[in-house]
């Protein structure tokens, strides 16, 4: 039977990873394929909370023409509540009791985050999933899967990404770009590296909380991460 090393994890999607090959929206093909992987690591017995960003309806840099950041902000925020819900529905489908946090008082359509019923439904067995990032404009949905894993006291923080790891410059411009494979929190603070802002980061330096950033679309990546199978980029 599959085991696995940590006892509870905060996973990181990117809107984008959902959108697949279209770009835009959701792709349910993909959608439904993550959250089988998500049900896996559950069966494992690991307490899961989930967060997720919303680029592929809106990113806060496309309301850089506005006049109001806060407002574009604001945008990007209800995103990630449309991927959310996307999500609760499709691992409700497969039989996972889920619920939706809002960091904005959404309170027609998810509860509002409050840490203590978040520690109560992980402990049931019940799949969280954090939405409107951290509910403050200028904050990115990394820095809020930062502070929640704080907050859960997560063993680590799993950054599913549309690439293998980190590299030591973009692997999309430049052929030569190298893998790294583990990487210290100063290290990637002072090569500049962008797989997570440094805000992020420097949350997860303080708590002492491993960043593992893998492809999310490698086989049975999640459980084998939870597994602590070697793959990826550490950041500890």
């Amino acid at each position: 039977m599959k085991k696995a090393v940590y006892k509870r994890v905060i996973i990181k999607l990117s809107g984008e990873a959902l959108a697949g090959e279209k770009g835009h929206g959701i792709d349910e093909d993909i959608l439904s394929k993550v959250c089988d992987q998500i049900i896996e690591v559950k069966k494992m017995g690991v307490e899961g909370g989930i967060i997720v960003g919303g680029g592929n309806f809106w990113r806060g840099r496309q309301g850089t023409q506005m006049a109001d950041r806060t407002a574009a902000d604001h945008m990007g925020m209800l995103a990630t509540v449309m991927n959310a819900l996307a999500i609760q529905d499709a691992l409700e489908r497969k039989g996972a009791p889920t619920r939706v946090q809002t960091a904005l008082t959404i309170t027609r359509v998810a509860e509002p985050y409050i840490l203590r019923k978040a520690m109560s439904h992980l402990s049931k067995g019940r799949i969280v999933i954090f939405a409107c990032g951290t509910g403050n404009p200028f904050f990115t949905t990394d820095t809020a899967a930062a502070l929640r894993a704080a907050e859960i006291n997560a063993n680590v923080l799993l950054l599913a990404k549309n690439v293998d790891g980190i590299y030591d410059s973009d692997p999309k411009t430049n052929p030569n770009a190298k893998k790294l494979k583990e990487v210290s929190y100063k290290e990637y603070i002072e090569k500049g590296l962008k797989a997570m802002d440094t805000t992020a980061i420097t949350i997860c330096m303080e708590n002492k909380i491993p960043v593992l950033a893998f492809g999310l679309f490698e086989k049975d990546a999640l459980t084998r991460a939870v597994m602590g199978e070697d793959l990826g980029t550490i950041i500890k």
